[in-house]
Formats: C-alpha cells, structure tokens, sequence
C-alpha cells in the first residue's frame, strides 16, 4: 500500500469513526484516473448488527449509513482529502452490504488523482 493510500484510507476511517462511533476495521483503496475506490470492511456498530436482525433492521441500517454518508460528504469534504487527491471532490457514491458487513465508496474527483 502507498503512502497515499494509507493517508486517504486514514481520513476515510476517522470520518466513519467521528460520524457512527466506531470506523471500519480494514480499508483497501485503489486509486483509477480520477476516482478513489475504498472498499470498507468491519463498519457496523454491536448497535447497528442488533438492528440488522431483521429485514427490516437491515433496511434501516442500509438507508441510514448510505444517506448519512453522502450528506456528510456533500455538506464538506474532510480536511486534507482533496489536497492528498490533487483534485476537488464532485461526487460520492457509497453502498453498504449490511449483511456481510461490508461497504464500498467511490469518489470522483475533477482530475486523475497523481500517483
């Protein structure tokens, strides 16, 4: 893993972590031309898992992990993230398999990320 990569996956993880309590355990980012794919393990609080016993308690993680994500995102990117990029920030798409515990987040920034 790059420096850079250990850098993006750190501000990652302290967003996660300021924003449910608890950040992923393990993070693996690839950086492809203009886009940072994180794919995020270990996200769910003991809370979050208790909840996700039911269908309906998975929605409710689902729905409340993707949408809380990307408002936070849309509302201010974290400190360092597009200075680490070399770009600005236009986009974030991110899903979470709550069953398997597992979420992936791609960022698209304006230009190629410099390796």
């Amino acid at each position: 893993m790059s420096r850079k990569e250990a850098a993006f996956n750190d501000i990652v993880r302290k967003v996660r972590k300021q924003l449910f309590g608890k950040g992923p355990e393990r993070i693996k980012t690839y950086f492809v031309d203009n886009l940072a794919i994180s794919i995020l393990h270990g996200n769910l609080t003991p809370t979050e898992k208790f909840i996700a016993r039911t269908p309906e308690g998975r929605d409710m993680v689902h729905a409340a992990r993707t949408k809380m994500i990307q408002d936070v995102y849309a509302q201010h990117v974290p400190d360092g993230m597009e200075e680490l990029a070399g770009s600005k920030l236009l986009y974030l798409f991110s899903d979470i398999k709550v069953e398997e515990d597992m979420a992936v987040s791609v960022f698209v920034f304006e230009k190629p990320i410099e390796l």
